[in-house]
């Protein structure tokens, strides 16, 4: 059973990723760490503790990480696609708890290792937290079982400039330092995350199925889709759905063989126009630049077996008694 720390940016899409987290019953969730992101830290961090209220899990302890960047200036958050309070525009409650006194950080040190190889990180937002734990203990790739990491893309096109996908831009440092380092680590990017899709009526069913936290689930969600459907519609589309970006990434955890992945040095491009890009050397030749020379095979996904995915997730989510 994967023990999971879950470093999250809540986020509508988040919201779904912890309700599988908490939902599945061969995940052990041992904490959510929050960083800035689809809203700024304050938010994501009162939306965590909120959601897990919501899905009858406020003993999940959560641990307020980073409200900026390594070194770039942060963005403003995409209050367009995730609300002005990061979950749609549903003006939650204030949550029955705090956060811990630890920084995300020292949370994620201290539980590898009091936990040796046997937490999987799990990181759905911009990578800062995990830049600034292994900064904290560079010995930590080496106690977790693995990482995975929702961000980039091999081959897509971006999804907030036509070569970065939006955690990777939103700390390019971050993202580059920690593939510099060598743990077990694999990134399920767009390349995958957009193939696999949650419909209206896959939501109106776990609405109907997953009593108080399906309820939820399916309201922040209108906000989500109502942006989808404007950027389908510009395609000519009249499809009602949104890609399920982080939740893709907790699915990997229990159903890794529904991934096709790819191998090799890895960087992530830090400014200039390609900022937030991945890279990802697979031919390893002897190129004229050293950059990626040294740097450890990271793997990443590169396709899908998106029914499989999508059934594992419907079905954890509608057969819980979220309490």
């Amino acid at each position: 059973m994967p023990k999971i720390i879950l470093d999250t940016d809540p986020g509508i899409d988040d919201a779904q990723a912890i309700a599988f987290a908490i939902a599945h019953p061969d995940i052990e969730l041992l904490g959510l760490t929050t960083v800035f992101g689809n809203a700024e830290i304050e938010i994501t961090t009162r939306n965590a503790l909120h959601i897990l209220d919501v899905f009858g899990q406020p003993q999940v302890p959560v641990a307020q990480g980073a409200s900026d960047p390594l070194h770039q200036t942060r963005y403003p958050a995409p209050d367009f696609v995730h609300g002005t309070d990061g979950l749609g525009n549903i003006h939650i409650t204030q949550p029955s708890s705090a956060p811990v006194s630890e920084s995300a950080a020292e949370f994620i040190v201290r539980m590898a290792s009091e936990n040796p190889g046997e937490i999987t990180l799990v990181a759905i937002g911009p990578l800062t937290n995990i830049a600034h734990a292994v900064s904290l203990d560079p010995s930590l790739p080496a106690k977790v079982k693995s990482l995975v990491v929702m961000g980039g893309s091999v081959a897509h096109p971006g999804n907030v400039t036509p070569l970065a996908e939006a955690n990777f831009f939103n700390d390019p440092h971050a993202a580059d330092a920690v593939f510099a380092h060598d743990w077990p680590a694999t990134i399920i990017g767009l390349d995958v995350t957009l193939q696999t899709v949650l419909r209206d009526q896959d939501l109106a069913m776990i609405r109907d199925a997953a009593g108080r936290a399906g309820k939820f689930l399916w309201d922040t969600s209108r906000f989500y889709i109502d942006f989808y459907a404007s950027r389908l519609a510009r395609l000519g589309s009249t499809d009602r759905s949104c890609a399920m970006h982080d939740a893709s990434a907790l699915v990997y955890t229990v159903l890794p063989d529904a991934f096709q992945l790819i191998a090799g040095p890895t960087r992530v491009i830090n400014d200039g126009i390609a900022a937030g890009q991945l890279s990802v050397d697979t031919q390893q030749e002897p190129y004229v630049l050293p950059a990626w020379t040294d740097r450890p095979l990271t793997s990443a996904a590169i396709g899908v077996d998106a029914p499989r995915v999508l059934d594992t997730f419907l079905s954890a989510i509608t057969n819980h008694s979220f309490n």
